[in-house]
């Protein structure tokens, strides 16, 4: 009877280590024959184009030339492999086996956009992928891939919409964007639309250097353009940008304009001494709580906020007096709405979205990759609201 060796569990690593160095090899060496051989390619194609030999003059002008090669990373099963590709003056000539070889290109192409889209870095993604290849993705690879994005984009800022919207919510965020005189911001102009139904949407954003009347006016009239003509719209809120005010008339002259409370608090209270602050704080909000806007207004909760502050606040009180019946349009609906429409929050909740995902990049390279992150988050929310009304506004229609 044979003798049963015990299998110790140092011979196990051994085993583990030979195994490991014997498929590592083969791994290394067919990745080697794939690059050698797709490089080949790359410069036999070129070489049947130009018809002449290396250092060969050309005969006319109008003959093409080498022009060397350039590199070029490729994500194939094999992991990531860096080519050289051959080039003429006009034209580059892929491999002609590169396309059947790369049966994972498409889904670690998705996992980068993904997880780029998911406020990842491009340095970083690059190595969230080398779990699944086994090498590190360069920066320039992922970039490359997130422009595949840029289609989406355009399609997304040419779709027709529908005129059945009841409620517009406009505002702004400002991003960081890297330029060749320095760090500058972008401000992303942002439009939100409800229904009377409470579905929802985020219809639409601009990329602008500020937020004058001028840029506002120029989503106002691509809202309009795409279809929004604001047949049905019956309140635009917005945040108090003296800009976005203006330019509310000259696209939609017959819709009521709400200003933002909050922000109008915020303006009021950074006015006020620490020792009035609770004290304005009441007083102020008891205008925008009151019953109705005749006792929000003149009979009540205005004129004591007047007869208290006016001799110690004076230009607060007046700036406030002044906006008054953009703040009190809100009276104009059903109750049940009015705390839902005197503010921007809801469309505040996107940008915080916003924020969290972009605040691991830092600084954006360049304005195409704002529109991109931007698409991504704002077509996530509307796919998530297919399916998710707001039930107050359900319940006005």
């Amino acid at each position: 009877m044979a003798k049963i060796i015990p299998i110790t569990e140092h011979y196990q690593h051994f085993l583990a280590e030979m195994k490991e160095s014997f498929w590592g090899d083969v791994y290394g060496e067919t990745k080697l024959a794939w690059k050698r051989l797709l490089e080949a390619d790359s410069a036999r194609q070129r070489d049947r184009y130009a018809v002449r030999e290396s250092y060969q003059r050309r005969q006319s002008r109008r003959q093409p030339y080498r022009n060397g090669y350039y590199e070029r990373d490729f994500v194939t099963r094999l992991g990531t492999i860096r080519l050289r590709i051959a080039r003429t003056r006009g034209k580059s000539f892929l491999p002609r086996a590169l396309e059947p070889f790369q049966r994972r290109a498409e889904d670690v192409a998705m996992l980068i956009r993904e997880a780029f889209l998911r406020g990842i870095s491009t340095r970083q993604v690059g190595r969230v992928v080398a779990t699944l290849t086994g090498e590190v993705v360069s920066p320039q690879t992922v970039s490359k891939l997130t422009r595949d994005l840029d289609q989406a984009v355009r399609q997304f800022h040419q779709a027709r919409l529908s005129d059945d919207y009841a409620y517009l919510f406009l505002d702004g965020v400002s991003l960081r964007v890297r330029r060749p005189a320095g760090r500058k911001r972008v401000h992303m102009l942002v439009a939100y639309g409800v229904r009377r139904d409470g579905t929802r949407h985020l219809l639409a954003f601009l990329r602008s250097q500020g937020e004058s009347q001028a840029d506002w006016e120029g989503l106002l009239q691509d809202l309009y353009r795409r279809g929004l003509e604001g047949q049905q719209l019956g309140l635009i809120v917005t945040d108090g940008c003296p800009g976005l005010a203006a330019a509310i008339p000259t696209v939609y002259p017959r819709v009521r304009h709400q200003r933002c409370w909050v922000h109008k608090m915020r303006n009021i209270l950074e006015k006020v001494r620490k020792r009035d602050y609770d004290e304005v704080k009441t007083n102020a909000q008891a205008i925008y709580l009151a019953e109705s806007r005749a006792h929000a207004e003149a009979a009540a909760a205005f004129r004591r906020f007047r007869a208290r502050w006016l001799r110690e606040y004076g230009p607060m009180v007046r700036r406030l007096e002044r906006d008054l019946p953009e703040l009190l349009s809100v009276f104009a609906f059903p109750r049940h709405l009015w705390r839902k429409l005197r503010t921007t929050n809801v469309i505040e909740r996107c940008f915080v979205e916003v924020r969290r995902r972009t605040r691991p990049m830092v600084c954006f390279v360049n304005v195409e990759s704002v529109d991109r992150i931007i698409y991504s988050i704002f077509q996530r929310f509307n796919l998530e609201w297919k399916s998710r009304t707001l039930n107050l506004f359900t319940q006005a229609a």
